[in-house]
């Protein structure tokens, strides 16, 4: 197949918005400047696990640093891949590894581990695959074609851009073997905007599977711009890092920093009050964030969830903004029975913008770190 990689620009778009969080944290900012400049030339596991700034940035983005010293184990691991149940790293106790192995998968996509993107990799094997269904050798025109739409793609960030950009988009769906649909744009529009993460979704629920399998690789619903740059080794593992050290680096400064990034990190895996009075961390949060005192603690563990649980819609912890906002309160619930001020200062800032141990810098970071 083709082989092609995304330029250092195209890829590094959105992520500049992680360097941004922490400008005032050298050390990481350096760390994550080295590691976008670079994850994307490493072609395979042997080179990956012997860089020692990238591998230690990405096992600790992964909470695997504890782990960075053992290379012939993450290697057996990363050669083996995660698509086979009983490979390796699918049989360790401890998830991290398989998801760490999937986000540098080079058992399946080999030299393109660290650049794979399912719009431009992913679309552009699909295309050339049955461009030459009998195995051979792809023709000229079609390989030129390939090049084209390989150099390119990243440049499309929205949907409007990809409907509006006819070469790009009937090389699309012929990958997808759905050319006879180039013309009803409002149809392809309806497939890309529902996206496949509802099951009912157009695209999922349609009788030609093709569909599904065309917006989860143009997924614009969940990605937005980054759909067509948006690949494993390169965003969650810097968005990790990044989460991780201002996690840990604020948390020395102020305990409810630490606290609020640990709830904003979990939150979207939170579906019951057990869940929370499970997790001493998560528990001081929501007590905090409601108002209650810490004596509740101490009552049956069942009438904790019920109270909890009607206080709570636990559908909103899977919305950023209405995380972010719970946050907010947090804080400021947080000042006023730990005030790293006055206690009248804290308490003023129930009613008019201050700011509190916790900066409005790191609000935003807590808003803006995506899980």
């Amino acid at each position: 197949m083709i082989n092609t990689y995304l330029s250092y620009q195209l890829v590094t778009r959105d992520l500049n918005k992680s360097l941004a969080r922490v400008e005032s944290e050298p050390i990481v900012k350096r760390d994550t400047e080295y590691y976008l400049e670079n994850i994307g030339k490493v072609k395979t596991a042997e080179e990956f696990v012997n860089d020692y700034r990238l591998f230690n940035y990405a096992m600790k983005a992964h909470g695997l640093e504890d782990m960075a010293y053992a290379k012939a184990f993450m290697l057996k691991a990363l050669k083996e891949g995660v698509s086979e149940p009983d490979a390796f790293a699918n049989k360790l106790t401890d998830k991290r590894y398989a998801e760490f192995v999937r986000s540098f998968n080079f058992a399946a996509f080999g030299e393109n581990a660290t650049t794979f993107n399912l719009a431009n990799h992913g679309t552009t094997d699909r295309y050339l695959t049955r461009a030459t269904p009998d195995g051979g050798v792809p023709g000229e025109a079609y390989v030129k074609e390939a090049q084209y739409y390989a150099a390119n793609i990243g440049s499309i960030t929205s949907i409007d851009q990809f409907l509006d950009n006819d070469r790009m988009l009937t090389f699309a769906l012929q990958a997808f073997g759905l050319e006879a649909s180039l013309s009803d744009k409002k149809l392809i529009r309806q497939m890309l905007e529902g996206g496949t993460s509802d099951p009912k979704s157009p695209a999922n629920s349609h009788t030609n599977e093709n569909w599904a399998q065309f917006a989860k690789s143009f997924d614009f619903a969940g990605l937005g711009e980054s759909a067509t740059t948006y690949n494993l080794a390169l965003r969650p593992a810097v968005d990790k890092f990044v989460r991780q050290q201002l996690e840990q680096n604020k948390g020395q400064e102020n305990e409810g920093v630490r606290l609020a990034l640990y709830f904003e990190r979990t939150a979207g895996t939170i579906t019951n009050a057990y869940q929370l009075l499970g997790d001493r961390a998560l528990a001081t949060v929501i007590r905090t964030y409601l108002g209650l005192p810490d004596a509740i603690a101490q009552m049956d563990i069942d009438k904790q969830a019920a109270m909890l649980e009607s206080r709570i819609n636990f559908e909103d912890f899977r919305d950023p903004e209405k995380v972010s906002k719970m946050m907010e309160r947090f804080a400021t619930m947080w000042e006023v029975n730990n005030p790293t001020q006055s206690a009248q200062s804290s308490i003023v800032g129930l009613f008019q913008p201050m700011e509190f141990g916790i900066s409005v810098n790191t609000l935003m970071a807590i808003a803006a770190i995506k899980r």
